[in-house]
């Protein structure tokens, strides 16, 4: 879905401007899980939300920080380039660094020695569920630009309901442990989630991007692909309780911190590429 709207062009035009794509990846990949491991150490939550937490930080970033640049005036083919590209460095970048993080913290990392998983696993799941899905979505745009732009709605709109259902069926079938550990997992995913989308901006504009290249990059940040991060617990940790739970319950809380963001943002500041 994400890659029908992302055409060659969209990479080389942000050629002219590779600080905005590096920054974003840096703060993606790199700084988010930092934070994320620092609100661990200092909140010290059950093993297993830690280990969600560290999971989803280390997801690319999700498709609805695209819609969400456009909504808030920001650039919005940096967003869908940064997409394309954090996708891709994913195959690397996400095992590597849930592995790195996770295995810095002493409970995550006793939780992980007792579960059966590799980096391999991961990234299996990662090439097959995210970066086949994305190359073939851009030749499909590229090659056959009148499909991609037929099936572009429909395949949002599909997207958005697999989301949900994954969602659902994250708390739902978590629910025990939603309930016993929703004051922390509350706390701890909006600080996280708030930390990633304020410090990403901040660090965009001292890096002297433009207004709505910093939107874009304050989103791309903050908003992770919690559905991928919901299939690989269901697919390496079934379903581990508190793991699941915190991936389900990101998906919800980014929706409501950028849709209020971006309200805030398209209301009260136009971003006018300064």
């Amino acid at each position: 879905g994400v890659a029908l709207d992302i055409r060659c062009q969209d990479f080389r035009s942000v050629t002219r401007r590779p600080q905005a794509v590096l920054a974003g990846l840096f703060c993606q990949f790199l700084l988010l899980p930092a934070i994320a491991w620092g609100c661990i150490l200092l909140l010290r939550p059950h093993p297993s939300i830690a280990l969600g937490l560290m999971l989803v930080s280390a997801c690319p970033g999700g498709n609805v920080s695209n819609f969400l640049t456009a909504m808030s005036g920001g650039h919005a083919a940096l967003s869908v380039s940064m997409s394309g590209l954090s996708t891709l460095a994913s195959i690397v970048m996400t095992p590597l660094n849930f592995m790195f993080w996770a295995g810095l913290s002493p409970p995550t990392q006793v939780l992980l020695k007792a579960l059966p998983l590799s980096p391999a696993d991961i990234l299996l799941t990662v090439l097959v569920i995210l970066v086949i899905p994305t190359a073939l979505g851009i030749g499909l745009a590229g090659r056959y630009p009148s499909v991609a732009q037929r099936l572009k709605r429909p395949m949002r709109m599909a997207s958005m309901l697999m989301l949900a259902g994954f969602i659902v069926l994250g708390l739902v079938g978590n629910w025990s442990a939603f309930v016993e550990h929703i004051g922390v997992a509350f706390w701890i995913v909006a600080t996280v989630n708030a930390l990633g989308l304020g410090i990403g901006y901040w660090l965009a504009r001292q890096v002297r991007l433009s207004e709505a290249e910093s939107r874009a990059v304050a989103f791309e940040t903050g908003i992770q692909n919690s559905g991928y991060g919901l299939v690989v617990c269901f697919n390496h940790f079934a379903g581990l309780g508190g793991m699941a739970m915190i991936a389900a319950w990101w998906g919800v809380w980014h929706l409501i911190s950028g849709l209020t963001l971006a309200s805030l943002w398209r209301r009260y500041g136009t971003a006018d590429g300064t």
